[in-house]
């Protein structure tokens, strides 16, 4: 992958936190193929090793085991490094109602000790994965950055003071921060399996075993389902951007078009019956609404694109049919 205008160059250090997680992993693996050296820093407790272990041979990887709740572990990951993509997180808005302790101890304390430790390296530019779970309550459509609601989750609370925390960093030490408020990302190597695996590669398994999806509420609600790839894209366009009015600020990260849950299965049902024509008669089944669930999510995508240059090449359903193909690859 390659975007225009920007040159990856072999002599920057990254490190990216959550580098063995789904999107992490996918960032390593690009920047490696760049040319840049990867220092990944992960405590596998929602990160894998298989998504990691054709990384594991290339002598420009470094695999660096450790907790970001632990500042000597964010100090030593930070050591040397040019540029920091933060996407270590705990997500899920239903496990941070079932354990909002946890959630503000990684995603909150665990981002605090990691702008430290960047800012103590002398880190060029950090950027930190936020989420469009800040808009909150707002109904305003399509979801401008510096318009928000108020929080409908402990989820939602950490990623806001995540934001909080970046833009008095950058006005108190003068660290470069850039935030990406991901909407609703998908693609290769989203883990399918356990209590709070997104609804995309959950509705896949289970479609693919022939069992109906249960969709929570009518189906109505929407998202502006974010293929993995324009993330990567963005990632990158923020850290080499030379714009210095394109820095200390937040973008979202989407494609600008909305998908409701009963849309969604269809489309799944139809990329995968190609593979599986029996796929095509499992009909979805409606459980309750789910708490603290924002019912619609579109982005406006236009900041992104004036002063990032964000192009996003996949919309959703040609990164729908991308992560289908990896899916029946990989998993079935």
């Amino acid at each position: 992958m390659t975007i225009q205008g920007f040159n990856l160059k072999p002599d920057h250090l990254f490190l990216v936190t959550g580098g063995a997680g789904f999107i992490g992993s996918n960032l390593c693996e690009v920047l490696l193929n760049n040319g840049n050296r990867v220092r990944c820093l992960d405590n596998f407790a929602t990160g894998k090793k298989d998504n990691i272990k054709d990384l594991l041979p290339n002598s420009n990887f470094e695999l660096l085991e450790g907790d970001i709740r632990n500042i000597d572990d964010c100090l030593q990951a930070c050591e040397g490094v040019d540029y920091v993509l933060h996407q270590a997180a705990l997500g899920s808005v239903p496990r941070s109602i079932k354990d909002p302790i946890t959630s503000n101890e990684v995603n909150v304390g665990g981002f605090l000790n990691m702008l430290l430790a960047a800012r103590d390296a002398g880190v060029k530019r950090f950027v930190y994965a936020a989420s469009s779970s800040t808009y909150g309550d707002s109904k305003s459509l399509p979801k401008v950055e510096d318009v928000i609601g108020k929080p409908l989750s402990p989820y939602a609370i950490t990623k806001y003071v995540n934001e909080l925390y970046a833009e008095i960093f950058s006005k108190t030490y003068g660290i470069e921060t850039i935030g990406l408020r991901y909407f609703n990302v998908f693609g290769r190597r989203q883990d399918p399996n356990g209590a709070y695996a997104a609804v995309i590669p959950k509705f896949v398994m289970q479609l693919m075993k022939h069992q109906s999806p249960i969709i929570n509420g009518d189906g109505s609600f929407s998202r502006d389902f974010t293929y993995v790839d324009n993330v990567i894209e963005m990632n990158i366009r923020a850290v080499l951007t030379k714009d210095k009015n394109a820095i200390n600020t937040v973008y979202n990260v989407a494609f600008g078009e909305r998908t409701n849950l009963n849309e969604l299965v269809v489309l799944l049902k139809k990329y995968l019956s190609r593979f599986d024509p029996a796929i095509g008669n499992v009909d979805p089944e409606y459980g309750p609404k789910r708490e603290g669930d924002v019912p619609h999510s579109l982005a406006s995508i236009e900041k992104a694109k004036k002063l990032l240059g964000y192009d996003p090449k996949f919309d959703m359903q040609s990164g729908l049919q991308e992560a289908v193909k990896w899916y029946w690859k990989n998993l079935k």
